[in-house]
């Protein structure tokens, strides 16, 4: 069932330190350490919200030693961020606080 998949989808980046982590990644590809300075949360907060988000193939992965260095998923996500910033900009300009 779709629905199901929609809640799943806008649960996912509903919660606040999981959108951010998305902005932060919408920058560059971080480490967790990178992240949670970037977005000022602890590091154990960041890693559980970013296995929530890589269960819902918000992110890809690539182990550089042993570093984990996250980014967003460039087939998906990516395209749908852009829409979203285009619909925000012709239709939201009111509603931004």
């Amino acid at each position: 069932m779709k629905c199901n998949s929609y809640h799943a989808f806008f649960d996912t980046i509903s919660n606040k330190t999981r959108m951010n982590i998305v902005e932060s990644l919408m920058q560059s590809p971080k480490c967790v350490n990178d992240i949670a300075q970037d977005i000022k949360e602890e590091q154990s907060k960041v890693s559980h919200n970013l296995k929530k988000l890589m269960e819902c193939n918000f992110l890809d992965v690539k182990q550089q030693g042993k570093k984990r260095i996250y980014s967003l998923n460039r087939d998906t996500v990516i395209p749908i961020l852009r829409l979203v910033d285009k619909h925000v900009s012709k239709f939201c300009e009111g509603c931004i606080k």
